[in-house]
């Protein structure tokens, strides 16, 4: 990605050219003209002036306070609630700090996400349309479109599973997984009563997130030393394959692809002028301030479901759990769980059944109001990024009615006929599979944030140093080869020659593409004599488009 094209656009912009600058070539189509890309939001949130608090203002944070904590809902969906729960119950605490670990890293890479927002005023979707050439932009936008659907396939079963635990069965999965049609809907109406309420409103969810977990975990009491020492010390003594593949499951549920497009789009809700540099130093700031809080109140809550079943569950076999629930309940519960000596093995659906054998039926509705919480929360979040992913990669702008109807579509299908031919333990076990299906879209976002917050001639003085481009770049190769790992390792569980030989011929394609973004991004971290021609830079297709509307200057 040459710099040439950047300064020849520098020489232009003081008025040394007449013509407006070539964006024909490098096989980049320029969006359309007189058409700018708008924000899923129309609303913009003004930032108080603060002449008193220059350095830290709690009113400027409040107004900044939003974007972090609608990404971080991605951090409690399903997903990682199930990816946590299965933690405890198969390692105790001991893998609290890879779910820590995770956890920076994801907030490390989401600050990268919201500079790139907030610098450039365009989100990474926008960006990869105007960087990368036609056919690398179309597969990228499937690949995200893939981890967006699989994503909310999760949301749909976990929202399914709790209707059906708070109706004591009444209402069927499959009967669960229609209501979640409607209520989304519903709840996507919200956003026409003003964006600061819609923001309250997922505070709201989390909240009840908060409660709900944070009752189990008063309920059951876990140890808080054995808490802090898996919490603070790296260490999984007696750990062997199973611990292993739960804390590669872990770093694959928590850092999630479609989380970095969303963070992105959000942070432009915000009135921010970014021709004055103090301005977007003080909103690169105060988003990562926020960003923080965000994501450890959700390290919080994802702490309280690992205790409650490490400190509960962990070394309990089936015969335990199915003889104590034989005892307390005569819904026939027990029947969910082998009479055997097994290690107990858990879901979203059998945590709450062996929560409320053991600790009374309030612990497991409360457990599946708090499921309810997430599914419906991470719904909303996973139309918001489908909606930015697409107009953002196709300049293709769809009322929200048609992106959720096509989203909602491809997710229920599968999951309404897994609900209704198949059991709960199906149902579930498709979690498994999504879990892969994301994992194996990762590199399609981290690479790109990387490469384009890592250009100087994109983010001017807020590009990536030389400290972050290699400890990002080392960061990111460190997560993408856990979750091929973890692809690795479910793939070789199928059991199937078949199934190899597709994934063989599937890797294939799969690296050639992720080869193509790592080339890019190598160049992009100032590896020049890889660079073969020239490409054309977001800022050379922006100018352009301002050459047409004069009362915009740079």
């Amino acid at each position: 990605m040459s710099d040439q094209n950047y300064r020849n656009l520098d020489e232009c912009s003081a008025g040394d050219c007449d013509s407006k600058p070539d964006v024909s070539d490098g096989g980049i189509d320029p969006v359309i003209q007189g058409e700018p890309f708008t924000s899923y939001f129309d609303e913009k949130i003004q930032i108080p002036e603060d002449e008193v608090h220059s350095w830290f203002s709690f009113r400027k944070l409040w107004a900044f306070t939003g974007p972090g904590f609608l990404m971080s809902i991605a951090y409690l969906d399903p997903g990682n609630i199930e990816s946590d729960l299965q933690s405890g119950s198969v390692a105790g605490f001991k893998l609290l700090w890879v779910l820590l670990t995770a956890t920076i890293i994801g907030l490390l890479l989401q600050r990268l996400a919201a500079r790139l927002g907030v610098v450039t005023g365009l989100h990474l979707a926008e960006v990869c349309n105007r960087q990368y050439p036609k056919v690398p932009r179309i597969i990228l936008w499937l690949m995200v479109e893939l981890a967006i659907i699989g994503s909310d396939m999760q949301e749909v079963i976990g929202s399914a599973i709790a209707i059906n635990l708070l109706s004591v069965g009444i209402i069927p999965l499959w009967g669960g997984v229609l209501i979640t049609i409607a209520d989304t809907f519903f709840f996507l109406f919200l956003d026409k009563y003003g964006l600061r309420k819609l923001e309250a409103f997922f505070g709201f969810l989390i909240a009840i997130m908060a409660v709900t977990f944070g009752y189990e975990y008063v309920r059951v009491r876990p140890d808080q030393g054995k808490l802090l020492k898996g919490m603070f010390f790296p260490y999984c003594e007696g750990c062997g394959p199973a611990q292993l593949e739960q804390a590669v499951g872990i770093v694959g549920a928590v850092i999630m692809p479609h989380n970095m497009y969303l963070h992105s789009a959000l942070v432009k809700s915000r009135d921010v002028n970014r021709s004055n540099k103090k301005e977007v130093r003080e909103a690169n700031k105060y988003f990562f301030i926020e960003s923080s809080i965000a994501l450890f109140l959700s390290f919080l809550i994802n702490v309280f479901v690992v205790a409650v079943f490490a400190e509960a569950f962990f070394g309990k076999t089936n015969m335990e759990v199915s003889t104590q629930c034989f005892n307390q309940s005569s819904s026939g519960q027990g029947a969910l769980f082998p009479n055997n000596t097994d290690p107990l093995k858990v879901d979203i659906y059998k945590g709450g059944v062996v929560l409320g054998c053991y600790f009374g039926p309030a612990a497991l509705y409360i457990w599946a109001v708090g499921i309810l919480a997430a599914g419906q929360s991470s719904t909303m979040t996973g139309t918001y990024s489908g909606q930015f992913v697409m107009e953002g990669f196709l300049n293709l702008k769809w009322s929200r009615f048609a992106r959720v109807v096509l989203t909602r579509s491809i997710a229920i299908t599968p999951t309404l006929l897994v609900a209704i031919f198949q059991d709960v333990e199906h149902l579930t076990g498709m979690n498994d599979f999504l879990n892969v299906l994301q994992s194996l879209q990762l590199p399609f976002a981290l690479i790109p944030i990387l490469t384009f917050t890592s250009l100087r001639s994109v983010m001017s003085d807020f590009a990536n140093g030389l400290f972050f481009k290699i400890a990002g770049g080392i960061l990111i190769l460190i997560v993408c080869c856990i979750n091929i790992y973890f692809v690795v390792v479910y793939v070789s569980s199928l059991g199937h020659v078949g199934f190899y030989v597709g994934a063989a011929i599937l890797s294939v394609v799969y690296l050639c593409f992720v080869g193509y973004l790592t080339w890019q991004c190598l160049v992009a971290l100032g590896l020049k004599f890889l660079e073969c021609g020239q490409t054309v830079s977001i800022h050379q297709i922006r100018l352009a488009e301002d050459y047409a509307d004069s009362s915009i200057t740079y």
